[in-house]
């Protein structure tokens, strides 16, 4: 049984998104608006909203979640660009921003494409 399945990955990727979203609203100094991550309540909506699509993929998608998370991938490195691109710490005028965020969106976009480009769907 091949455990890098693209619907594998979609789960992985949701729970984690979750998991960071929640984080965020729980005072740490990790994912806080002092944190190393710095995030907002909107931001920590995003990673939750995030988060419940990717963990809906496989039921919404079933066989097809490769094309899902490509399609991510490629919103994570649009917003990485445009978190380069703007100036200050604020995305769109809502979302909290730091230079941390900003590569870790690149590294978000990377490994979304690469789990959606080689990670197999469901047959």
């Amino acid at each position: 049984m091949n455990l890098l399945t693209s619907r594998n990955c979609a789960l992985l990727f949701g729970a984690v998104f979750v998991a960071v979203g929640v984080l965020g609203f729980i005072p740490n100094p990790l994912v806080s608006e002092h944190g190393l991550f710095m995030v907002n309540p909107a931001h920590n909506l995003v990673h939750i909203l995030t988060g419940a699509f990717m963990l809906s993929a496989p039921l919404a998608l079933k066989g097809k979640e490769s094309l899902f998370l490509k399609i991510g991938g490629g919103l994570y490195l649009l917003v990485a660009i445009l978190g380069f691109l703007i100036k200050g710490d604020m995305l769109v005028g809502v979302i909290m921003l730091s230079d941390t965020d900003r590569y870790l969106h690149v590294l978000l976009a990377a490994a979304l494409l690469g789990a959606g480009f080689f990670a197999r769907d469901a047959t």
